[in-house]
């Protein structure tokens, strides 16, 4: 055993790489054993329950899979939880691969912003960006942070070493199976016996299995069995805690990545791509948002803890009710292109008070990108992969998307200038300025232009912003001055263009 300035390292345990335990403990400890008596408080009102989170992560879990499991415990927490299903970006983003997976779950903002791209982690800016415990270990330090995981790159590379307790094996090196056991028992203890508030336990068999048999096999629904076995006794183990009446608990669970029915991963496919948040615990309602994104997880723990979610996050908790008003249209199987039917869908119905201007547009292009349409990550991103929609990891649901590359893809349309003006409502206009904030992925090539136009008091089209190269993939704001007597404004986004990119949009805010 040795000591560093801020750590105990203790190595040699159970193939142990590091446990690493803060000194602080054993001070408090000692205190208290000084004191010789337990100082009983007794407040005026009963404590409101403290807060305790449970992450469990485990690599290469196609949620699709779970159903055909023997996994009572994960599909448990479905039934009762919140089952946020989504996808992934896919390169040039990153690579659909454990490196950039767990680094999104675990610091909850997109590749663009920390860099890990591969499993190689080169030139990442993970220091920029820490995992959650990390954060809640840095604004209150008085929690009991643990987090035990067996692929060592994540220990070396996204777990910080600030944590109360951080073990990490080497599954690459040792084997999967035996690690991911001792985690599951060591888990046990710890939510068991110890204070336990914010707590990551990783398992990892699971992806090798994926590897070496692929998703559609027997060996892959049995390791899922074996490790949903793991999810039980991790969960009675907090249900057995002797305090537990008086806490409050979230367990979320979740994955990097999915797997190809013959195995791998890596690619742009949707089996690939497919990860997911599940939430469950106190105060969790039973729900299947269509609007959840890998990078929710820790704006979810974070809030659990009573942790301020730093602004810099690409994420927000997973119960977050989504107010955008696309998301109130029923979605559609396809009509051209070719698309399964179980894959929803797109649609030219807009919400109420939205319009789409098409009186420019030619006749004979694709029926579902004829002018701007709503539809989803999984539609639209299957009408023709590896061109970029993936990346558009910041829409969710549904979103609006004027795609002329697609709708070109008949004869009829061949050479013909794509024209369409997607409308928000008329807003009252109540000073001197205007703001318009929206979230979107504008892909420039050739002539194509996209513009930002107003009407004021329905009067002439003008416009207020041009896009001739690439904007920003994401959030993104605009302050317009209102003319002299304008009571009211429309707000559009028009695309022009000649079988070049497209336009993606979505949460627009006219305020």
């Amino acid at each position: 055993m040795f000591r560093t300035k801020e750590n105990v390292y203790i190595t040699g345990l159970d193939q142990l790489s590091e446990v690493l335990v803060h000194p602080r403990h054993v001070l408090a400890l000692a205190a208290t054993l000084a004191l010789g008596t337990a100082v009983v408080a007794t407040p005026a009102h009963a404590a409101a329950p403290t807060p305790h989170v449970l992450h469990i992560g485990i690599d290469g879990l196609l949620a699709t899979r779970v159903d055909a499991a023997n996994a009572p415990n994960l599909k448990k927490l479905r039934a009762e939880g919140t089952d946020g299903r989504s996808l992934l970006y896919a390169n040039p983003m990153a690579a659909t691969s454990s490196g950039p997976g767990w680094s999104t779950m675990l610091t909850g903002v997109w590749p663009d912003k920390h860099l890990v791209k591969d499993n190689s982690f080169s030139g990442n800016k993970l220091n920029q960006y820490p995992d959650w415990l990390s954060r809640a270990e840095s604004a209150n330090p008085a929690l009991n942070t643990w987090a035990a995981m067996d692929w060592k790159a994540i220990g070396d590379n996204i777990i910080g070493n600030g944590l109360d307790t951080k073990l990490v094996y080497n599954g690459d090196a040792d084997g999967y199976v035996g690690h991911d056991a001792t985690i599951a028992t060591k888990a046990e203890t710890h939510l068991r016996d110890d204070a336990a508030d914010a707590t990551f336990a990783y398992f990892g068999q699971v992806d090798i299995v994926g590897h070496n048999s692929g998703a559609s096999s027997q060996a892959y629904l049995t390791e899922i069995a074996r490790i949903d076995g793991y999810v039980g006794r991790l969960l009675a183990a907090v249900a057995a805690r002797p305090n537990r009446a008086n806490e409050k608990w979230l367990v979320l669970v979740g994955t990097d990545h999915g797997h190809t029915p013959s195995g791998g991963h890596g690619g742009s496919t949707l089996d690939e791509r497919t990860t997911f948040v599940l939430a469950w615990g106190d105060g969790v309602g039973v729900a299947k948002p269509k609007t959840t994104r890998l990078v929710d997880l820790p704006a979810t723990a974070l809030t659990h803890l009573g942790v301020a979610v730093p602004a810099v996050l690409d994420g927000r908790p997973v119960t977050q009710v989504d107010a955008d008003p696309f998301e109130s249209v029923t979605l559609k199987p396809a009509v051209m292109e070719s698309i399964p039917a179980s894959i929803l869908g797109w649609n030219s119905v807009l919400p109420a008070g939205w319009s789409r201007d098409t009186s420019a547009l030619p006749a004979g292009g694709v029926t579902e990108w004829a002018g701007w349409s709503l539809t989803t990550d999984a539609f639209w991103t299957s009408a023709q992969r590896d061109q970029g929609r993936e990346t558009f990891v910041r829409g969710r649901g549904t979103i609006a998307v004027a795609d002329s590359d697609e709708w070109a893809d008949t004869t009829a349309s061949t050479g013909k200038t794509y024209d369409s003006t997607l409308w928000t409502p008329s807003k009252a206009v109540a000073g001197t300025t205007v703001k318009v904030n929206l979230t979107h992925w504008y892909r420039q090539e050739g002539n194509q232009r996209g513009y930002v136009v107003v009407k004021w008091n329905g009067g002439a089209t003008q416009t207020v912003k041009t896009y001739s190269a690439d904007s920003v993939n994401g959030p993104d704001s605009l302050t317009l001055t209102a003319p002299a007597g304008a009571t009211n404004v429309q707000v559009g986004f028009r695309l022009v263009g000649v079988n070049n990119w497209y336009w993606a949009i979505d949460d627009v805010r006219v305020s």
